[in-house]
Order: structure tokens, then sequence, then C-alpha cells
């Protein structure tokens, strides 16, 4: 179906058609079913325009969520259901040593041992709030296709499978027993051709040919526990259909999911919606789901809004997050980046969604002490709400429903940050600029990353009731703080100050001079991360036209040692090459000789610089690292085993001639030998 996303549109008449169809299908479990139906909005993008952005939304700035499914079970991290099925893949070799042969056992099994047996979610919930969490955000389902609720259309879900539990309903308590604002995700658009993978079978080995359970049927149920509970399991795979190529996008799959899929998604996210009246709902897609093989998204957001309507006094009070969305798409919905942001002030609010670790629980993460810690993410949230912008962010839960240690730990420190600083967070709006300083961090989708290069020099402004607060995202030496932007020259952005405390300190003594506000600063610190400056003074929250901010260098800054570490986050990259994130962020599909990675870095010193390239790679390769042309080195890379087994290359040596910013670029050194690798990041430090 060749329609595109951008300009397809739905009838009134066709919304009508649909809610007969919904409505000849079983009993909608919630209060007057066809009011909520009812109401002003249509699906259509004309109509979903009305929407606004409710303020409880813009206010709360920060949310926490549990991202938390059966593929916590194996503690093997994201994608679980769908790797367990590919030979050669850690999780397939993972399943098979744990719990034996896909064709044997397959996530039917993991569905039927998720227990929860250990949570305890009000005492969690407790530590969500004091995290700082204004909004609390529950896993309906995954790709891998089981409802975490009490599901009418889906019969594989958690009252019925695993943990006997409705999962949402309790969060949903909890979380409004506990004054927090309540979400959902949903995820299962994608499973039709995310299970493909379940329809095949080993190529090699003693299993070769055996089929994978993805087809199996209530034909193959005799004697099964799963045909004891009356179980089918087409309605959890959803494979009765030929493989169409494996395509994450439906307009590239060559077999798209058919209408009763499609219709069946519909049914299941409006009983979502209708059961526990969320005030967020998170759509895992681009733009929204299903689009272009069916309408359902738009029809899903039409019976969103005016079951809002209906239920809360006249008002759209919801939010609806999904991404890539389009100029006519953002006026209808709240845009999301997964695990990136925006570069500027957005007219118009927007929401970032990452998680501190892989988005389901990975054991390795705790043992290995990998996760985002709270100095990263409190200057990502500091960052993002300077830009208009909220935080969600996912906590990984354990199969039985408790945390580890380091992430109790996290969330403590987060708790003891907003603690002293919530004050520049909570109901504020962004200034005239999101900031100043040297360090330029990256922004769009999947673009996180380079928090740790921020320097005292760097602020971010948010404000509030004629309040500017002024963010340092680090302390300085000297003892100083110079916001530059609030200079006193004619070309500064305010008047006068009048007053500038330190939160969690107090005031503190200043001046306004021609460098800008100079803010000296008491010995104790008051906390552990980003110090917010509360300044008060004339004209600091008008709406003038704003000047230029002072300029600044865009380009990676040294260490002491004169050393550069240029990461992946910050890496601009061209081709077919993809910025991944996870266990070890890296920059990857460079399948083509062609696909350049590019980075602009400030030398210090000339002189030569030992470079070392981390990286993985399944058969020896090369790259050459090239300084704007003017000195070039080259690395082998060996083969690493795998492509999660990275390693670190050196041996060459780049040499710079004078100090200055150059444009550094890893390419293929011969493209007719070139063989794929990743590439996790380069570091180059002085001899």
């Amino acid at each position: 179906m060749a329609i595109s996303r951008r300009k397809f549109m739905i009838k009134s008449a066709a919304a009508a058609a649909a809610v007969t169809l919904f409505e000849a299908g079983k009993t909608f479990r919630a209060t007057a079913a066809t009011d909520l139906r009812s109401g002003p909005v249509e699906p259509s993008w004309d109509s979903l325009a009305q929407y606004e952005c409710p303020e409880w939304f813009r206010d709360a700035k920060f949310g926490l969520w549990a991202h938390w499914s059966a593929q916590c079970v194996p503690e093997q991290g994201d994608w679980y259901a769908k790797q367990m099925y590919i030979q050669g893949n850690r999780d397939y070799e993972f399943h098979c040593a744990n719990y034996g042969h896909p064709s044997k056992v397959g996530f039917k099994e993991i569905d039927h041992m998720w227990k929860a047996e250990n949570w305890d979610p009000a005492s969690m919930m407790e530590m969500y709030k004091a995290a700082g969490a204004k909004y609390f955000v529950a896993l309906a389902n995954h790709h891998d296709n089981l409802d975490c609720y009490d599901s009418i259309y889906q019969p594989w879900n958690t009252t019925k499978v695993g943990p006997m539990k409705d999962i949402v309903g309790t969060w949903a308590k909890e979380a409004r027993k506990a004054g927090l604002r309540f979400g959902v995700t949903v995820h299962a658009s994608h499973t039709w051709n995310w299970f493909e993978v379940a329809q095949g079978s080993d190529a090699t080995g003693p299993l070769a040919g055996v089929p994978y359970d993805g087809k199996l049927t209530t034909a193959d149920s005799a004697g099964t526990w799963w045909g004891g509970l009356g179980l089918d399991p087409q309605d959890l795979y959803a494979q009765n259909h030929p493989v169409g190529g494996g395509a994450w996008e439906f307009e590239k799959s060559t077999c798209p999911p058919s209408k009763e899929y499609c219709e069946k998604f519909y049914n299941r996210t409006i009983d979502l919606i209708d059961k526990y009246d969320p005030d967020l709902l998170y759509f895992d897609d681009s733009g929204l789901p299903l689009h272009p093989v069916s309408d359902v998204g738009l029809r899903i957001a039409a019976h969103y809004y005016n079951a809002s309507i209906n239920r809360r006094k006249g008002k759209i009070d919801v939010v609806l997050n999904t991404k890539d969305l389009s100029d006519q798409e953002r006026k209808c919905m709240v845009l999301d980046f997964e695990r990136g942001k925006s570069e500027t002030i957005e007219a118009s609010p927007w929401q970032t969604d990452t998680c501190i670790g892989e988005w389901h629980y990975r054991r390795s993460l705790y043992t290995d002490h990998k996760y985002k810690k709270p100095e990263q993410v409190v200057k990502m949230l500091v960052d993002i709400v300077s830009k208009n912008g909220n935080l969600l962010l996912n906590i990984p839960v354990r199969g039985d429903g408790t945390w580890d240690p380091d992430e109790i730990a996290f969330l403590q420190g987060m708790a003891a940050w907003m603690k002293v600083n919530s004050e520049a967070i909570y109901s504020t709006r962004p200034w005239k600029i999101p900031g100043e300083g040297p360090i330029k961090l990256k922004s769009g989708g999947f673009s996180e990353g380079g928090e740790d290069r921020l320097t005292s020099k760097d602020f971010r402004f948010t404000t509030k009731n004629g309040v500017l607060y002024a963010t340092a995202m680090d302390w300085p030496d000297d003892g100083k703080l110079v916001v530059r932007t609030l200079s006193g020259q004619s070309n500064g952005i305010v008047g006068n100050v009048s007053s500038v405390e330190l939160l969690g300190h107090g005031a503190i003594p200043f001046k306004q001079t021609d460098k800008g506000l100079e803010a000296d600063l008491p010995e104790v610190r008051p906390c552990d991360i980003a110090y917010v400056l509360k300044i008060k003074g004339v004209d600091l929250t008008a709406s003038n036209p704003v000047p230029p901010a002072p300029s600044a260098p865009t380009a990676i800054e040294p260490s002491a040692d004169g050393s550069l570490n240029l990461t992946p986050a910050e890496a601009t990259i061209s081709g077919a090459l993809k910025l991944q994130t996870g266990v070890v962020p890296n920059i990857g599909y460079w399948n083509t000789p062609t696909d350049t990675i590019t980075w602009n870095a400030h030398f210090a010193t000339a002189g030569a610089y030992d470079f070392a390239i981390k990286a993985s790679a399944l058969k020896q390769s090369s790259v050459t690292l090239d300084a704007g042309g003017t000195a070039t080195g080259v690395q082998q890379i060996l083969a690493t085993g795998s492509w999660d087994a990275y390693q670190s290359f050196s041996g060459a040596v780049l040499t710079i001639s004078a100090p200055g910013d150059y444009t550094i670029t890893v390419k293929a050194t011969d493209s007719t030998s070139f063989q794929p690798v990743n590439i996790a990041g380069v570091v180059l430090t002085p001899k």
C-alpha cells in the first residue's frame, strides 16, 4: 500500500463504521462506553490539530518509567524475545544453554516463567516519587505481544499467564495514590514483523531445519501447559503469514499486517484507554502505529482525546507521544525523541525517553556498574527542560519485580539533587535562550551522550515567577561562576541584576560587569552535581527580541592531559551508519566503505598523538584516521569474535603540525578489502 503517512486521512464515515465494528465485539468494560467514544475530535489530522498540551505535563518535567515485561526474566537486555530465535546470536546461545532449544522452549515459556514474585509496587512508587518523578509510566505491552493488563482482546496477558496479576492496573492505583500522573506505553504494533524470526529454524547443527515454535497453533496443544489454559500461540506470535523480509517498517514489508491484526491492536488499545484512563499514552512508532497499512492510529488518537473530554470536564487533559512527527502532526500530539533531544527551544512541549541502561533488565550492567550515573542524567534533565522538554527515564526492573543495588543508589542520587534544586525544574518555562557555553551537544533521536564534557562555563536557563535560574554544569576551580549572557554591555540580554542566590546555600556576592554576571561561590558545595543560581532583577523574563548568544567554540576540547576522547554520540555520520546505544554505545551498520565518521576536535598542542580505536568486527579490516588532510594514520582492526565483543586497537600515530581545530575523519583504508566494523570511539593521546 503506497500511501504516504503524511497525507493519509480517514473520513468520518469510516470512523463511524469502525465504531460499529468495535461495538459488535466484546463488551466494553468502562462506564458509558459510547459516551467515551463520542465527541468533537474526529480521526483526521485536521481535527486532531485542536489539541493543546496540558499544563500538568509542562509543569511536571520529569517522569520515571517501568519498562517491565517477561523479557526481563532472562536478564539479558533488549530484544531477547526476537534474538533468541537468531542462531549465532548471544541470546540464542544463552537461551539454548539455560532453557532449551527454541523449537522446544520458545518465548511463550518465558512468559510462563515470569512470576514477579517479589514485586512491591507501593514501596517502589515511594522511591519514584522521592527521586523527583511527577508522572509514572508503565509498559502495557512490548513487541513480544504480551499485554501486561487485564486485556479483553489478548488472551496472552498477565492475568492469565505468568504473574497472574494486572500489572498496569496495580501500577495505576499506586501512582495515583502517590499523587503522580499515570501513563502507559504501547509497543505491540510491531509484532507482525518483529517475531517473524520465530518462523525459522537452525541453518546448521543437529537441529537444522527443525522449526522454531512461531508457527504453533491450538492444533499442537495436546499435553502442553498452554493448551491446558486454552491458549493459541498465534495470539502471541501472530505468525500465520508468510515471512515478509523481517523489515522493521511496515512500508518496507512484502507482507503487510492483515486487517484482523490491525483491528485487534485497535481493540486492545481502546480497552487499555477505557479501563485505566491514562494521563499519557506513548506509542513506540514513527508517527501513529500501523500507518499506512491501517487507519487505527488515527482512530485511537481521536478516541483518546474524546474520552478525555468526556471524563475530564470537557478538556483534552492527556498527552499522546510518538516519534518522527511532521510539522502538521506536531500540532496533534507531543513529539518524543528516543535517547535524544532537541538542539533549541521548541515552540511546543516535547519529551525525551531514555534509560539508565537497556530498556529491559540486563544483569551485566549491574555487575559491571555500567548504568548512567545521576551526574549524567541531571545534566540531561537540565538541558532538556531549558528547551521546553520533559525527560521520561526508565529504571529497568528485574523479572522478580525488584531493583538491584546500583539502581536504588541511582534513585537516591536523583532524590538528593532534586531536594536541593527542583525549584529550577518544576513548573518552569524556557528563557530567551536555552543556555551558553563552549560545549555543543548533539541533537536528534539517538544522540545522547557527551554530558561529561560540560564545564563550569556551560549554563542552562529556565524561568518562573519573574526569576531566572542559571544552572552551571560543573563547579569552577576558582570558585567563581560567570554568566556571560548577563553582561552589562549594551548588547547584553538583560538590564540590572538585583540579587543572586545559590540554591541549597542562600545569597552569595555578585557583580555585573562587561564580562557578565560574576558570582562568588561558597567553600562548601550544596550538592554534588549541577549548581543553580537563582537570579532576580530587571526584565529577566520579558519576551524582547533576543540578541545572539556569545559565540563559543563547538570543537571537542582536550582533557587536562591533552588527550581527546571522541565518542559515538559526538560524531557526525554519513551514509547508512547508525548510532546504537546499549551496553557499548557505538556507530554500526558500516557495510559500505564510502561511509565516514567525523568529529570536530581542538588540539591544544602540536606534535604526535597515539590513537586507539575501540571496535568490534567479525573479520579483519583497516581504517584510516584523517585530520583534515594534514595528517593521516592507518590502524588495523582484527576480528573480535562477535559484534558485542569490543577491543581497543592501537599503534598508529597522527602528527598535528600546529594547534587548532581539526576535522577528524575515520574512513575505510581500502574499499576493496574493507570489512564491516562497529566503532565505539577514538582516543588521541599526546606522545
